[in-house]
């Protein structure tokens, strides 16, 4: 039993402004059929005591814990920077501003 017609689908293309051939109608047409086919299937299964998910497996946090650190000392990180002055990273101005 076919759901959607050539027509629905050739309507759709057309709102989209998207141009499709006739055998791309067809085959759409047939495709969406199965798609269709395929939710009413689910549906049929799905029941209220079935509960809603969003994953078929329960996930599961795999980072590390987040424990603060010290902080590295200024010295260390301006070390490894091209340019610093007064303690802080010096960077091109891109404003224009003095």
């Amino acid at each position: 039993m076919s759901t959607i017609s050539r027509d629905e689908v050739a309507r759709v293309a057309a709102l989209a402004r998207i141009d499709l051939r006739d055998d791309e109608v067809d085959r759409l047409a047939g495709e969406l059929d199965v798609i269709v086919d395929s939710i009413a299937r689910v549906r049929e299964v799905a029941t209220p005591d079935v509960p809603a998910t969003s994953h078929p497996l329960p996930l599961t946090n795999v980072f590390r814990e987040d424990v603060p650190q010290p902080a590295l000392p200024v010295a260390d990180v301006l070390a490894s920077a091209p340019d610093a002055q007064d303690g802080r990273f010096a960077v091109p101005q891109i404003l224009g501003e003095e």
